[in-house]
Formats: C-alpha cells, sequence, structure tokens
C-alpha cells in the first residue's frame, strides 16, 4: 500500500476484516469466482461462489457478508474500503466465473449484501485515485 493511503488512514479507526475468513475459508485458499451472475445472484441463491478446484463455497461467502454485515452495524460503521474484482468484496466489476480473467459488471457477495442494507462502499482503487488528487474531502467525513 502506498504511503499517502497509509498516512490517510493512520489517524483513523478501522476495523479490519475479510469476509471469506469470517465465513470459514483456510489463508491461503484456492481462488474463488462467482458463476452465473454476481453476488446479487448468489444472494438469490441464482448463482453459486465457485474455487478453481471446481468445489461450491456459496455458503461460506454468505456466511462471511453475513458476519461481516453484522460486525458493520455492531459498530455503526456506515462506510466501507473493499477489494476490488473480488467475488466477497468486488464493487461494480467482478471476474466472470471462468478463470481466464475476464471481468463483468457486478459485485461481489459482501458488497450486495453492503449496498443491500445502506453501507456505503469504495473500492481500494477509488481511494487511492482520491488521496492522490488530493480530492478526500468526503472521505476525511465518511471515515472520522
Amino acid at each position: 500500500m502506498n504511503k499517502k493511503v497509509l498516512d490517510f488512514l493512520k489517524n483513523k479507526n478501522l476495523i479490519i476484516i475479510c469476509p471469506e475468513i469470517l465465513g470459514g475459508l483456510p489463508v491461503p485458499r484456492v481462488p474463488s469466482e462467482i458463476k452465473g451472475g454476481s453476488g446479487k445472484d448468489v444472494l438469490k441463491g441464482k448463482g453459486k461462489v465457485i474455487n478453481r478446484e471446481g468445489e461450491d463455497m456459496t455458503e461460506y461467502f454468505i456466511k462471511g457478508a453475513e458476519i461481516t454485515l453484522e460486525i458493520l452495524k455492531l459498530n455503526k460503521v456506515d462506510f466501507v474500503i473493499l477489494k476490488q474484482l473480488s467475488p466477497s468484496c468486488g464493487k461494480g466489476k467482478i471476474y466472470n466465473g471462468s478463470f481466464t480473467n475476464r471481468i463483468i459488471e457486478g459485485n461481489g457477495v459482501t458488497t450486495q449484501l453492503l449496498l443491500e442494507n445502506g453501507i456505503s462502499i469504495i473500492t481500494e482503487e477509488d481511494l487511492w485515485k482520491k488521496i492522490l488528487s488530493g480530492h478526500h474531502g468526503e472521505l476525511a467525513i465518511l471515515l472520522k
């Protein structure tokens, strides 16, 4: 992570979590992608999260999203920074489920659940751009 980003976050009250770990997945783990749509489809039971070995990981991703939401609500968090392209945390862009680095529009499972519950999300890429451009006044307010 860039020093400017670290400096920006240094005096903020942060909760650092990983929905996939909270859902019961190990570190390291086999990469997973959403098949059959996006996080919205997974939450509706129409899509699945499958790892590169073909195993269905959907229950872990949903459980992790639910626990993440619970933690954020308990701590009255209304704004989070998430990892782009992740099947959990991707916002606006995720991998298509083919494990060929093809990107589609959509949100990860956790991102979708958080958005449906009124929690604002920014990706680490967007945070980086705002800090580098010097336009982060709204971030300072949201993260205080």
